[in-house]
């Protein structure tokens, strides 16, 4: 056949089997269940120790040839045959914040495995991992890790679990069942019937379960080998090799001297250099020519920087980085579609036009903060966690903060939103001369790893602003205050004056205008001092007798106790229409039920719309 998607020649008719593809497994599970320790044990490198706080935060794809496959599985049945060529495994990230990654990861694998901690049962994003599973009718059997934090638990690395339970004395294994049938009835209450894995009868009505430890590789054999066995038994027809092209593009990523580069999963068909490309692009479909099929070196992730491998064509299925110009707006978890000679490019171009992703529905704000992640896959994740945590975002974009970025964010400044001034960069590098500029504008670049630790940052940072607003805005911030002054304790008549006074309603506080209302609001004085039992004291409220010291400026001085004003006039503070948004919009928490109250009847003794 010649390859283009008109073919039916891969119908299913026994002449035309060719053989079984990898089948493509997926790791799904709440945070610390120990998903990628898992993957580790199986893989032998370490990932996990260079990644950001453990939590895994780009899909990452490994190949498991059958023979690496065999050495696990004879542990468990020394008469198992390997049917296919290896297990493909994508790693996807299990954290909240990477929702959307995960629905991503899902859609594309054959099998799944959901870790339980067996140490903490269900707890949200298993529940979550479950819903998503069952929405997408996808095959998957559960891990129960961390079995080596049962109490006093023996090990013997890399066993099988069978054998692994059988050693322990009579105490472990009670509480292993304790914790087992504790966790199967969450998963019974959820509508799911599960068994250990050597107990199933019947692998497609119940799930089957394989305790393992991701620490000491317990249980390992057992979860490869029930693998295989499941895609083997449950699924063979789809594993089928197929000559139609079915490529997903997992991530997209800016590499140093490769430009932007996407890395695709390709389940079957053939990819060949020169071939001309479809995927979906945030402002629509891009074609493109694919310069460089790049593999990494064996027994690498896609995750962890390596020296590549150049290919010519690849017709198996596995994790593929892809070199072609024009791809700087690529969405992830496109399907990437090869246009050939029989093909209309305008189809093609529909069909990957209708792919919607959060860019697509995404809302730049008027005023907000810049936000650059590594990836589309990390930004969208930033994105959708920034939603919900109600942070405005004014623009996005992929890769190192340049000086360009730093110029965008100081927009804000001119703009008259300084806070705003900040670059929130996820997991990128930050180039020295933006470094530079940033110091030099007063731009903020908050750079992390996690998603959280961006978040905190911002918060703390947003918090310092605002009790710096407030320390700018004492002088234009008016409390109310009503004082009655005593007649008895008139200390001192001219500049400053010295008073004695009760509150009559709101709070006094150092620095307010102070002025008499049947004087047709004329302003005496600002207060300079509040004493209280002869002690300074920075505030008093209603019902507080306290001296005041009145402090005038070069047009009040003229202004005196006894000719001007004595004390049967009431003093005011001096609120404007300012003052009072001022109050609402920095000093809330400082402003009580009654002193707002009180504003509101000095509105009218001012006339204030």
């Amino acid at each position: 056949s010649n390859g283009s998607s008109s073919s039916s020649s891969s119908s299913s008719s026994s002449s035309s089997f060719v053989g079984y593809r990898s089948p493509i497994l997926v790791i799904m599970g709440h945070v610390d269940t120990g998903k990628t320790k898992l993957l580790d044990k199986i893989r032998r490198t370490n990932v996990q120790e260079g990644e950001a706080g453990g939590i895994t935060q780009q899909i990452g794809a490994t190949f498991f040839p059958d023979i690496a496959l065999m050495e696990q599985t004879k542990k468990v049945d020394p008469d198992f045959d390997i049917e296919v060529p290896g297990i493909m495994i994508i790693d996807t990230p299990g954290h909240e914040a990477f929702n959307n990654l995960r629905v991503r990861g899902s859609s594309l694998c054959d099998l799944a495995i959901l870790v339980i901690d067996i140490m903490h049962g269900l707890e949200p994003q298993t529940v979550e991992s479950l819903e998503l599973l069952k929405q997408r009718k996808c095959f998957f059997v559960i891990a129960l890790n961390k079995v080596d934090c049962l109490y006093q638990w023996k090990d013997k690395p890399n066993t099988s679990i069978r054998e692994a339970l059988e050693r322990q004395p009579q105490f472990v294994k009670d509480e292993f069942q304790k914790r087992f049938t504790d966790i199967m009835l969450q998963l019974n209450q959820r509508g799911l019937n599960c068994a250990l894995y050597w107990e199933n009868e019947d692998p497609r009505a119940q799930v089957s379960v394989i305790p393992t430890s991701a620490l000491t590789g317990e249980g390992v054999p057992d979860l490869l080998y029930m693998a295989l066995k499941s895609a083997q038994e449950v699924m063979p027809d789809k594993l089928e090799i197929e000559e139609d092209l079915q490529c997903t593009v997992i991530e997209v990523k800016t590499i140093e001297g490769l430009g932007t580069t996407i890395d695709v999963v390709l389940v079957n068909g053939t990819l060949r250099e020169g071939d001309q490309i479809v995927v979906a692009g945030i402002g629509g479909p891009i074609v493109t020519t694919i310069r460089a099929l790049l593999t990494p070196q064996p027994m690498k992730e896609l995750r962890v920087k390596a020296e590549y491998i150049h290919h010519q064509q690849i017709s198996t299925s596995m994790g593929i980085k892809i070199c072609a110009p024009g791809l700087d707006d690529a969405v992830a978890g496109s399907e990437l579609l090869v246009c050939g000679p029989d093909d209309d490019l305008e189809e093609l171009k529909e069909e990957v036009a209708d792919f919607e992703s959060i860019l697509n529905g995404f809302q730049k704000q008027p005023a907000g903060v810049y936000v650059k992640a590594s990836t589309l896959g990390s930004l969208e994740a930033l994105l959708s966690f920034l939603t919900d945590m109600k942070i405005p975002v004014f623009d996005v974009g992929i890769g190192e903060v340049h000086v360009r970025d730093v110029k965008k964010a100081s927009i804000m400044k001119d703009k008259k939103f300084p806070e705003y001034a900040v670059v929130m960069a996820f997991d990128v590098k930050v180039n020295g001369d933006a470094m530079k500029l940033a110091d030099k504008d007063g731009v903020q670049i908050m750079t992390a790893d996690i998603i959280y630790h961006l978040f905190d940052k911002f918060t703390k940072y947003m918090e310092q602003v605002n009790e710096a607003k407030k320390v700018q805005k004492k002088d234009e911030a008016v409390f109310p205050v009503i004082l009655q002054m005593n007649k008895e304790h008139i200390f001192r008549q001219k500049d400053p004056i010295l008073v004695g006074c009760t509150i009559m309603g709101g709070q006094l506080r150092i620095g307010t205008p102070l002025c008499i209302p049947d004087k047709d609001n004329m302003v005496i004085g600002r207060v300079g001092g509040i004493e209280k039992d002869r002690k300074p004291v920075k505030s008093a409220k209603r019902g507080e007798q306290v001296c005041v010291k009145i402090e005038q400026n070069t047009s009040q001085t003229h202004i005196t106790y006894g000719r001007h004003f004595d004390y049967k006039n009431t003093l005011y503070s001096l609120i404007s229409r300012e003052s009072i948004d001022c109050l609402k919009e920095n000093f809330k928490s400082e402003m009580r039920k009654e002193d707002w109250e009180l504003v509101v009847g000095m509105k009218k003794v001012f006339n204030i719309q």
